[in-house]
């Protein structure tokens, strides 16, 4: 009864408004933007009437406003087809741990079941991560709040559009998407210090497929774009990534758990000064698979590690022992990719010594040499199988 009544007010309304769509000031809502009171309330007594509304209505941030958030959660769903929130004002997050209370999946940002989510403007939105990165311990959580915190997470959202946006200094993971189908993510930038922990610049995982990331920029401390467990259909290009730990699929398989990832496409994108160039990192003991990954025309300046294939990843400094599983990783294609690397390997390949070997692996076009030019670089292989046409340094260990 209650969805029928909201629809006819929709349809009523759409026959007496046809072609209005209404703005929602936060202002109006008793938003102060001075950085110093808390907005929260008034941002979320402005979502409730967004939400309600039929025709496609607008949430607008004005300019020249610092709005000071605490952890909230935008909850739909929503009866209109799309939903424009617009950042033309700054967001910031409590510098006060005591503030950080209440943390919905451990987010700051929270938006939940949202179809037809579209959010751009050029307000930065800055998640006070200084605050929480010197926190230790794995649960990088302080007593009494929630735990260290990702800065913007969409859960459900479906049909979802990013463009514009300026992330800064996120305690976690800058931007999670789980569970989305059709996202769209372009023309944003995320910055954090090279050495603020965990710092990924966008992390997808949990049946999000369908994604496009394009033309946007990322400095960070940990992965500038992360593809874990339940992802398929993504493609990601013109990204400009470093420093950080550059593009990694995974990791999967933590726990010996099934992981799932397919068709993937990363092409014409530039990492510079990264950790890692294009990685695939596998737990010892998972299960399920990775393949059909494309990684073309990538461009690298003096990255660590520009090729590698881990399926003995260990977070760090633990001691995992070897298991008799391992996620298959298989049909991968690295083509057109050079630049320059300080390392003497620039292609590792450190795949299972179980069944789970890698497989149709194909290198095409490879260029990676030495930032010091009386050293040569060269390849590592363990267990990996495929085909290697033109590549420096020669991969004669496939």
């Amino acid at each position: 009864q209650d969805r029928v009544s909201i629809f006819l007010v929709c349809v009523t309304s759409f026959i007496l408004h046809k072609g209005l769509a209404a703005t929602f000031d936060v202002t109006d809502y008793g938003a102060i933007g001075d950085g110093v009171t808390d907005d929260s309330q008034a941002f979320q007594q402005a979502w409730l009437d967004v939400c309600y509304d039929c025709e496609n209505p607008t949430m607008n941030l004005p300019s020249e406003k610092l709005f000071l958030l605490s952890p909230i959660i935008f909850q739909g769903p929503c009866n209109s087809p799309t939903i424009n929130i617009q950042v033309l004002g700054n967001i910031t997050a409590p510098q006060n741990l005591t503030e950080w209370v209440g943390c919905e999946n451990d987010s700051w940002l929270y938006f939940t079941g949202i179809s037809g989510l579209i959010i751009n403007g050029t307000g930065q939105i800055n998640g006070q991560g200084a605050t929480w990165w010197n926190i230790s311990g794995s649960a990088h959580k302080v007593s009494g709040t929630c735990h260290k915190p990702t800065a913007m997470h969409f859960n459900f959202c479906n049909d979802l559009q990013l463009s514009g946006l300026n992330l800064v200094n996120s305690s976690r993971n800058h931007i999670s998407i789980t569970f989305s189908t059709r996202v769209n993510i372009s023309n944003i930038t995320i910055t954090a210090p090279e050495d603020s922990p965990n710092t990924d610049g966008i992390d997808l995982s949990m049946s999000t497929t369908q994604v496009q990331i394009l033309n946007s920029t990322f400095q960070t401390g940990d992965d500038c774009i992360s593809i874990n467990t339940g992802c398929s259909d993504i493609n990601i290009t013109g990204i400009s990534c470093g420093p950080g730990h550059g593009i990694s699929v995974g990791s999967l398989g933590f726990n010996e758990t099934f992981a799932a990832v397919e068709n993937i496409n990363v092409t014409n994108c530039t990492l510079q000064g990264t950790q890692n160039g294009v990685r695939i990192k596998t737990w010892q003991g998972g299960m399920g698979y990775a393949r059909f990954i494309n990684f073309e025309n990538i461009n690298l300046t003096n990255v660590r590690h520009p090729i590698i294939i881990d399926q003995f990843y260990c977070n760090g400094a633990h001691n995992c022992g070897i298991e008799p599983n391992a996620v298959q990783v298989s049909n991968v294609t690295y083509k057109d990719i050079f630049g320059t690397t300080p390392s003497k390997i620039a292609i590792n390949l450190n795949c299972s010594d179980n069944c789970t070997a890698c497989t149709n692996l194909v290198f095409e076009q490879i260029n990676i040499t030495s930032v010091l030019p009386e050293k040569q670089t060269r390849a590592a292989c363990n267990n990996a199988h495929g085909q290697a046409n033109s590549t420096l340094p020669p991969i004669t260990c496939l």
